[in-house]
């Protein structure tokens, strides 16, 4: 019986249609609500933005610093185009920058060097150990204890 009722519930295009509508009407009053505590909220007043043209035109205190005059920008864009000359205080700043970024680079590699220059000293000074130990045991295993050890066994000229 339930699944009688169930599947008349599912075949009945009036039933479909009412549930699509009460969803579209849950939304609408849900977008409705939003819109009223927005309009109503004092935060959404102060984000907005002023409607006065006059503010737009002579911007006070902070902003001051931040915008600029139309015949301002458009100077600086012609003066700073592509193939624009720079004035003598960014060239120099420029050159110590890049003298700064050599120098860098200059002591990091001298300084790698330095690393490396050590560990092989250090890996040479190694194997030198142990080929003279090494030596040393060929010399004491091969000793016969007749003639005198060969450090001693040298001809003098």
């Amino acid at each position: 019986m339930e699944s009688c009722l169930l599947s008349s519930y599912l075949r009945n295009p009036d039933l479909d249609l009412e549930l699509k509508m009460s969803w579209a009407y849950a939304t609408l009053l849900a977008l409705l609500t939003v819109l009223l505590a927005l309009s109503l909220s004092t935060e959404a007043d102060s984000a907005a933005v002023p409607s006065s043209t006059g503010s737009a035109k002579d911007p006070q205190g902070p902003l001051k610093k931040i915008f600029m005059k139309e015949a301002d920008a458009a100077n600086f864009f012609r003066r700073r185009s592509r193939r624009g000359v720079k004035s003598q205080d960014e060239i120099n700043i420029e050159q110590r920058q890049a003298l700064a970024a050599d120098e860098r680079r200059r002591e990091f590699h001298e300084e790698k060097r330095n690393e490396f220059e050590s560990y092989a000293e250090e890996e040479h000074d190694e194997q030198n150990e142990r080929t003279r130990e090494s030596t040393e045991q060929w010399r004491e295993f091969h000793y016969d204890g007749m003639h005198p050890p060969h450090e001693y066994n040298r001809h003098s000229i």
